[in-house]
């Protein structure tokens, strides 16, 4: 793979199918200068006209910088500050050597794309500050098939004082002066991931997190395009950080009109000390380039993801249809009522049962959110015998209408990470949450947050939920959070807190390989890169509300795989919003998600939806496989629609959804124009045909509906 990087003396090339990445060494002044990352460029590149220089700021502000350090005339935003031993923040970092391996290394404790020598290839570029003895490595690897380049830096102290390394990004381009736009995804609690699409002004626009978490308000994910990018037409940038912390993503359009993006550490949350011979490395950025539009964008991520960063067997395998307690029974759960719960979800052809909060603690037990966080062990009075005979009687139900004896599963949900104040573990261990000294212990949903960055705290999650797993026949875990994180010690124990979750995550899903992990964050609150390194998919919203989920999805998707989004079936009026809506709307808005479910009594439900369920599971698994493996089109979008619409392909099947969201009378309605089709090759829709590829494309299909709320779902399959 290595003929994807193309060095020319100090001159450094990497090419991917459609894009490059290229830079080069200044010959005056040693430091790396950013030349092109956009569209195939092959050859030399002729020398920019040096900038003129007038007033106040000097060359160094003028020109487009690789790896902008502190206090040496620019002034933009820098990709790294250090304090250094004598107390100023000024580096001066100079090219010293390259070098280029096969495939990608690994980071150090933390999560990142991964890559065979087939795959990838990585350049590494050795940068030193002779007057500090301080080393920055940057890590460059191209993954050509996705158009893709994944960037981290690692900062090591080379010299005989310590320094302290107070912002950090993992990549900082900069673009040519042109008119830009960016697309991010904003919300809160049950609204996230809502596109908000902006014109780049002068000076930083930034968004990012200082929650310990990447959080519901903003996503660590952030596109470039021109103001002409449409879905499917013209150049967009993407840039996604592999980090499940606080981050700081900013993008400053300077004085020249040159616009600098980079993505790193949030330097709230870091201020790490480097004693002498110690490394600090960033996470990954992921940058993708596309010229089909922020669609192109989002494919090149979402195929990157499912096939070099999510290292779960269930990646794409398929995702059985499961029944969530929470919204049905909330706490009051015991065995006698999940016993009742798994019978009526087997009746309804549901294939895995998943217990939610409320079945642990001993001394001060669950029935609330007032105590039991951290004690796990379950309730002997709900569980009188554990959850071994619980998890039998519910395991040996046959699935209804199984083609085969097959059995349900059992699923539970845990908060590991956090403690109540009402608990044994913290009056034995109140040492181990994160608090500042003698400040107040601010608590939220009544509980603190345990220090992952201890070790010892580290051992006892990963000891207490293993002796779960071992104790029955677990097959699914919802692993959730429900809080950010206040009183830190120290700016760095927020990153010291994710290594150690880090740490926690890979050695349970090493040791249960066979579990199907579920991230969740009260929803969508930690919906990052670094969490789907190890929990495949994720509850993307504590908002079940079917219209609701559909922003929520199409949002997501621009960075991530439907593959990795977990979508329910919820009882109406909805929890959240209040909302009715169709039976079949909901589940096909859930069946656009890599993992569908039910989050209901299924005792209330009406004689004919429970008539209708079973039809709809079938429906949903014929579904899941190509909502797993296929390529995602977003035909159009919720923000500029009535009638948003995607299409899945997988090799020669698709599958199509259309919603319409608000009811259109005595009007036409428009067409669906596919995409991603073969013009030449011939398809069957829904059984009819067969249609041209290029008439499915050009013209499109026509559907209508009578009532707000409609959907469709229609199976494309080419002969």
């Amino acid at each position: 793979m290595t003929e994807h990087i193309t060095i020319n003396g100090t001159s450094f090339a990497l090419n991917g199918h459609n894009v490059s990445y290229r830079f080069h060494v200044d010959e005056k002044t040693g430091e790396l200068r950013s030349d092109h990352f956009g569209g195939l460029v092959t050859g030399s590149i002729p020398d920019d006209p040096e900038p003129i220089v007038d007033g106040w700021t000097g060359m160094p502000d003028r020109v487009r910088c690789e790896f902008p350090d502190q206090g040496r005339g620019d002034f933009r935003v820098p990709a790294v500050r250090i304090t250094q031993a004598e107390g100023h923040t000024v580096s001066a970092f100079k090219y010293k050597s390259h070098e280029v391996v096969e495939g990608k290394p690994d980071l150090p404790g933390l999560p990142a794309t991964f890559a065979r020598a087939d795959d990838a290839s990585t350049l590494v570029v050795h940068l030193h500050d002779k007057y500090s003895d301080v080393a920055a490595d940057l890590s460059y690897t191209i993954f050509p098939k996705y158009d893709a380049v994944a960037r981290s830096v690692s900062i090591t102290n080379w010299g005989t004082e310590s320094i302290t390394v107070e912002s950090l990004a993992s990549v900082s381009v900069d673009f040519p002066a042109e008119e830009l736009e960016t697309i991010g995804l904003r919300g809160d609690w049950a609204r996230e991931a809502h596109r908000q699409r902006q014109k780049i002004g002068y000076g930083v626009q930034s968004i990012g997190s200082t929650t310990g978490f990447s959080s519901h308000l903003h996503n660590p994910f952030i596109a470039l395009v021109h103001p002409s990018t449409t879905e499917s037409q013209g150049e967009a940038w993407g840039f996604s950080l592999v980090y499940s912390g606080s981050f700081a993503i900013n993008v400053e359009k300077g004085s020249q009109g040159l616009t600098r993006v980079s993505a790193g550490f949030h330097p709230n949350h870091l201020s790490w000390p480097l004693a002498p011979g110690e490394t600090l490395t960033s996470p990954e950025s992921v940058s993708v380039y596309s010229s089909s539009g922020a669609g192109g964008m989002s494919r090149a991520l979402h195929g990157l993801y499912r096939k070099h960063l999510i290292k779960s067997k269930f990646a794409t395998e398929g995702r059985p249809a499961l029944l969530n307690s929470w919204e049905g029974l909330y706490f009051n759960i015991d065995q006698e009522r999940m016993v009742k719960l798994a019978e009526e979800s087997a009746g309804l052809g549901v294939k895995l049962l998943v217990m939610d909060d409320g079945w642990f603690g001993e001394r001060h037990p669950r029935t609330s959110d007032a105590a039991g966080l951290g004690d796990w062990v379950p309730n002997p009075d709900r569980f009188p015998e554990g959850l071994a005979p619980l998890v039998e009687k519910v395991t040996s139900l046959k699935i209804a209408d199984s083609s085969s004896d097959e059995k349900l599963r059992f699923g539970i949900w845990i908060e590991p990470e956090m403690v109540n104040p009402k608990s044994a573990l913290y009056e034995e261990h109140p040492e181990w949450v994160l608090h500042a000294g003698q400040y107040p212990r601010t608590e939220q949903r009544n509980q603190l947050v345990l220090n992952l960055g201890l070790p010892e705290v580290q051992e006892y999650i990963i000891t207490s939920i293993s002796n779960i797993l071992e104790s029955a026949e677990i097959t699914y875990v919802k692993w959730d959070h429900n809080r950010g994180i206040a009183e830190l010690p120290s700016p760095s124990a927020s990153h010291a807190y994710l290594l150690g979750a880090y740490r926690v995550f890979d050695a349970l899903t090493t040791q249960f390989p066979d579990v199907l992990w579920e991230g969740c964050a009260s929803g969508g609150g930690r919906y990052d890169p670094g969490i789907l390194q190890y929990f495949p998919q994720v509850w993307i919203s504590d908002d079940s509300d079917a219209l609701e989920r559909i922003f929520i999805q199409f949002g997501s998707s621009l960075a991530y795989p439907a593959s990795s989004m977990a979508g329910h079936i919820s009882a109406v009026p909805n929890h959240q919003t209040g909302r009715t809506t169709p039976l079949a709307f909901r589940a096909h808005v859930a069946m656009m998600c890599g993992s569908f479910g039910l989050e209901l009594v299924p005792a209330e439900l009406k004689e004919d939806e429970k008539k209708a369920i079973p039809e709809l599971n079938a429906l949903a698994e014929k579904v899941n496989p190509i909502v797993l493996k296929g390529d995602m089109w977003r035909l159009s979008i919720p923000e500029e629609s009535n009638w948003p619409a995607a299409l899945f392909i997988h090799e020669k099947q698709a599958v199509l959804f259309v919603f319409q969201l608000a009811p259109v009378v005595n009007h036409a309605l428009p067409r669906v124009r596919l995409q991603g089709l073969d013009p030449e090759g011939l398809y069957r829709v829904d059984g009819q045909g067969p249609y041209a590829g290029s008439m499915l494309m050009n013209l499109g299909l026509q559907y209508s509906f009578r009532t707000d709320y409609g959907s469709k779902v229609v199976f494309i399959e080419q002969e």
